[in-house]
């Protein structure tokens, strides 16, 4: 299974990753604050992650990894 993992700390919540999935599983998480202040993004469905990793490309602040399958 592909994995998506989204560093918070580093997450200004600018919501590029969200728009860029094309399975809209990132989203911006109103209840949570990280440490700067901002929103941080999250997935909401890691199990429908493609592995495209568009999110990790357009993400300014290198907050997104992504892991695919073999």
């Amino acid at each position: 299974m592909n994995r998506v993992t989204i560093s918070a700390d580093y997450c200004k919540g600018c919501g590029l990753c969200a728009a860029a999935c094309p399975r809209k599983i990132i989203v911006l998480d109103s209840k949570a604050i990280n440490n700067k202040g901002y929103h941080p993004a999250s997935v909401i469905a890691p199990g429908s992650c493609t592995g495209c990793a568009l999110c990790a490309l357009v993400c300014p602040d290198a907050a997104i990894c992504v892991e695919r399958d073999a």
